[in-house]
């Protein structure tokens, strides 16, 4: 295993360490919390750069760090939903989204020769807009901030998301012509 799929390893290692100190009772759980999540989010960003820059990306690191990212967001959405923190509204519409890429990235993976949805400027920028909405959360913002941006994480998602169904649609009408040309 490489360095970059151990640092993906180490993300999902780190969803439980965030839910131990977000749901204790210590003094600036959230705090605590909000800091593993900005450790995940700096080995996302290391694993990603590593990968690339040294040409060792892998078929599991291709496959493991997608799933890590969604364990990461559906943990911070769960958790601050439960604690009352979002409207689950925000949890079911990005839900909903993440639910899609998962079967949609299953389908072109498994069935449309092992093909991959690539990340682009319009995911990682709802990406960011989904860490500063929670970062607003973690430092006490106040909560006029933290609804706007959470509200623009739903809007940059969706927008996101049209965007990956329309490279979806053309990977896997791509594969079906490819197959009706044999």
């Amino acid at each position: 295993m490489n360095i970059p799929n151990m640092l993906t390893v180490l993300r999902i290692l780190l969803i439980p360490v965030y839910l131990y100190f977000f749901y204790s009772n210590i003094e600036n759980n959230i705090l605590f919390a909000g800091l593993i999540f900005i450790l995940a989010g700096i080995s996302d960003v290391l694993d990603g750069y590593i990968a690339r820059k040294y040409n060792m990306s892998t078929t599991l690191g291709i496959v493991l760090d997608p799933i890590a990212d969604k364990l990461m967001t559906f943990t911070i959405l769960i958790s601050f939903t439960t604690k009352g923190i979002i409207p689950i509204w925000i949890l079911i519409a990005l839900g909903i989204k993440e639910i899609m890429m998962i079967l949609g990235g299953t389908i072109l993976y498994l069935f449309k020769g092992k093909q991959v949805l690539p990340s682009n400027r319009y995911g990682k920028i709802a990406t960011l807009s989904f860490y500063a909405a929670t970062l607003s959360i973690v430092f006490r913002l106040p909560s006029i901030i933290s609804r706007t941006l959470f509200f623009l994480t739903v809007t940059l998602n969706i927008i996101a998301f049209i965007n990956y169904f329309i490279i979806y649609t053309k990977m896997r009408n791509n594969m079906n012509d490819d197959i009706v040309d044999k």
